[in-house]
């Protein structure tokens, strides 16, 4: 399966802050989208980085609850691992779990097309297994 097939069955909607929204802002889209990361665009509207509720704890252990007032762009993961709708859904998971990320933006030609989370690959992944499973007991059963 392929990431593209994510993207068509989950819909295309993409969460974005700009580089210079204050983390308290960020913190309230993560809770009011109900997701785990936004991406970070600049004025431009290119993505900058990518910001997590992993990235946001990691900077108040380090640095305290004054990152709340500072921009996302100070605890914003600038090295952004992306994927194509092209690439495959185990490519994904092997990117995520050698990267140690829970989300992929998906880039065409330099433009955000989506989100992908390890959630909704683990999903489709337990779908394709359940489905082979029970062709395998319809072929045995048959």
């Amino acid at each position: 399966m392929l990431i593209a097939h994510i993207l068509n069955e989950k819909g295309g909607d993409i969460y974005t802050v700009h580089d210079f929204d204050l983390m308290e802002r960020v913190c309230h889209e993560l809770h009011a989208k109900r997701v785990g990361a936004l991406v970070v665009v600049d004025h431009a509207g290119a993505i900058a980085g990518v910001i997590s509720e992993r990235d946001i704890v990691r900077e108040i252990a380090r640095r305290g609850c004054g990152i709340l007032t500072q921009p996302v762009a100070t605890a914003m993961t600038r090295n952004v691992v992306t994927a194509a709708p092209s690439d495959t859904v185990d490519d994904a998971l092997a990117r995520m779990t050698d990267r140690r990320i829970r989300h992929l933006p998906v880039v065409v030609d330099g433009q955000l097309k989506g989100m992908v989370s390890i959630g909704d690959l683990v999903k489709i992944k337990i779908s394709a297994v359940q489905a082979e499973a029970e062709a395998l007991r319809s072929y045995i059963c048959a």
